[in-house]
């Protein structure tokens, strides 16, 4: 099947005033028990686990590519169908993770994750399962809640070690004139590849703002998931992306570019 068109198909509906219910706690535990033993290789266990609450795994092959992932998804209609995706190449150890927190919202952000999954073996894409401002009271934006099940499977990456790279959009401006804002969200220390990633895209023309050594918007300094890689140690790169360079034309993929050689590198070790 075409991986891309598949994911692209799911999230193409996502709107501001769409349903979105927060799962129990119970449900986020046992989604999460269940991703956790996926990561570790035990698919019964975690067919039993999600099987649940809703949830299953599927074992894809892209036709692109050749490669084999496993989809986490819901396996009927109703409120878990908008708790989010994963997928996890299944060919190897899972060595890196992007995550999209805001799909449609932020817009073309979903495709730049499906863009990295495809073209860096060994990764992972977590997927919010709503617009950002679908639900009430901000329920369904997941880079601010804790209680979602997108910030429950990133904590079980976390925990295994797995180095993340979220992604986001802004609406450029006077107050904005960058093409990309880069932190470690929580910390303010700067990885030896987030520079190395700002450089790239410097030196192929973005103007990049560095959030670990100057005062920048949208420093991601309130994110749930890098305030959780903080406390497990575990690295965390805050992409924000100008409208040029997520999508289509040569600022997107200069961008795509970089980031893939970002997680490239993690998967390299």
């Amino acid at each position: 099947m075409d991986l891309r068109g598949r994911i692209l198909a799911y999230t193409a509906d996502f709107r501001s005033d769409g349903p979105y219910t927060s799962p129990t706690d119970t449900q986020r535990e046992q989604l999460a028990e269940g991703v956790g033993h996926l990561l570790e290789g035990k698919t019964e266990e975690a067919q039993r686990l999600l099987a649940t609450v809703g949830f299953g795994v599927n074992r894809l092959t892209d036709s692109a590519s050749g490669r084999r992932y496993d989809e986490v998804a819901a396996t009927r209609p109703g409120k878990g169908e908008h708790w989010g995706r994963l997928y996890l190449n299944a060919n190897s150890g899972i060595l890196w993770n992007a995550q999209v927190p805001h799909p449609v919202a932020d817009q073309n952000t979903e495709q730049l994750g499906v863009r990295l999954l495809e073209r860096a073996p060994g990764g992972a894409l977590v997927l919010a399962g709503a617009h950002r401002r679908a639900g009430e009271e901000g329920a369904a934006d997941v880079a601010h809640r804790e209680d979602s099940v997108f910030h429950a499977i990133v904590l079980e990456l976390q925990k295994r070690g797995v180095p993340g790279v979220q992604l986001h959009g802004f609406a450029r401006s006077s107050q904005r004139p960058y093409d990309a804002v880069l932190s470690t969200g929580a910390t303010r220390n700067a990885l030896s590849e987030t520079s190395a990633l700002a450089d790239r895209l410097e030196a192929d023309g973005l103007r990049v703002c560095r959030g670990w050594s100057a005062r920048c918007p949208l420093e991601g300094v309130t994110n749930v998931q890098g305030r959780a890689a903080q406390d497990q140690g575990a690295k965390f790169v805050h992409v924000e992306l100008a409208p040029a360079a997520r999508g289509d034309g040569s600022d997107a993929d200069t961008a795509a570019r970089a980031l893939t050689e970002l997680v490239t590198n993690w998967g390299n070790g």
